[in-house]
């Protein structure tokens, strides 16, 4: 095109230059495709680390071969692997294949990772959905832990996860064969974790193996403890209850035996710590745990009405011809 457009522009001969020659010369400049595409994005690059483990973690997501189950490749799962790096000495804080990469599935592993290890001064992750959830970021405001996701499209600036996730690939997903669930992929992760890269040295620790620099690092006790991390990953939102009293919370139906809060506004708690706590909605200081909706079931429940029927001897007596009937004739009005 740059050759057709000097010809008609009157620039130069036809034929004068060949293509080929103008690739050369653009080669040279570094201006093809290749360089611009993969080359210098005009921001210094430099080799960095943290300043001692637990610092800094990385976390990401992997996309593996997916399952495929009783040998019908039409009944195939997707495979996501999470995992949280440790900057300073490459060691893999936590790591599990799944079959989705959901906030509250990377939630799940780091909490395994802090009660472990305790959390770190700062997170950093990419700009995913995965990543930018509201609960996330409240915990780590929480936990006093830094949130930071890097440039979007910057790939070399989370070098050390792309390198992880090679040597994953290189020396265990490519050669997992045929599974059929994520119990035997994750018991493969396990293994190639323990036998193979926390034992093997590492060139970005000058020969020592991630597991030698990780626990040789000194451990501060910070008084993080399960009360603090239940705190930290417990979320309060507002929901309207429904006329037939449920709620919607993470994707599910709940519902609740506390008829008189039907169409109403109400704040549904939840610790994410465990997944399979029910959420609860607190009122007049008592806790009430919510139930996951069963249709079927309560189609055989019987029906209790908001407010029962009073006794009619126990009925305040209302008449208002009687009390004007009264008036008239001048009755005395019975003492209360």
């Amino acid at each position: 095109m740059i050759l057709d457009t000097l010809v008609l522009d009157g620039r130069i001969d036809d034929n004068a230059i060949s293509p080929s020659a103008v690739r050369r010369l653009f080669a040279a400049r570094g201006l093809d495709r290749r360089t611009l595409r993969i080359g210098n994005d005009g921001t210094q690059r430099l080799r960095w680390e943290a300043e001692r483990p637990g610092a800094l973690w990385h976390g990401d997501v992997c996309h593996g071969e997916p399952l495929v189950f009783d040998f019908d490749f039409d009944n195939k799962k997707p495979v996501r692997v999470h995992a949280l790096l440790d900057d300073a000495s490459r060691y893999v804080l936590a790591i599990e294949a799944m079959h989705q990469e959901r906030e509250i599935d990377m939630l799940g592993l780091l909490v395994r990772a802090i009660r472990k290890h305790g959390p770190p001064d700062a997170i950093y992750l990419d700009n995913g959905a995965t990543y930018r959830g509201h609960t996330l970021a409240l915990a780590c405001a929480r936990m006093g832990t830094t949130l930071v996701h890097a440039k979007p499209y910057d790939a070399p600036a989370r070098g050390k996860m792309e390198r992880f996730w090679r040597t994953l690939r290189q020396r265990c997903l490519d050669f997992t064969g045929a599974l059929s669930s994520l119990h035997d992929l994750n018991v493969r992760l396990y293994a190639f974790l323990d036998e193979h890269y926390h034992r093997s040295p590492h060139a970005g620790l000058m020969g020592k193996t991630p597991e030698a620099v990780f626990a040789a690092a000194p451990r501060h006790p910070d008084g993080f403890d399960e009360t603090k991390l239940r705190n930290a990953l417990t979320v309060h939102v507002r929901r309207r209850v429904r006329g037939d009293c449920t709620l919607p919370m993470d994707g599910e139906d709940w519902e609740t035996d506390l008829g008189f809060l039907a169409r109403k506004l109400v704040t549904v708690s939840r610790c994410v710590v465990d997944s399979k706590d029910p959420p609860w909605i607190e009122y007049e200081g008592a806790r009430h745990v919510l139930r996951p909706v069963d249709p079927r079931a309560n189609a055989r429940r019987p029906r209790s009405p908001v407010c029962r029927d009073v006794p009619h001897e126990a009925r305040t007596p209302f008449d208002p011809c009687g009390a004007l009937l009264g008036k008239t004739l001048g009755r005395k009005k019975d003492a209360p």
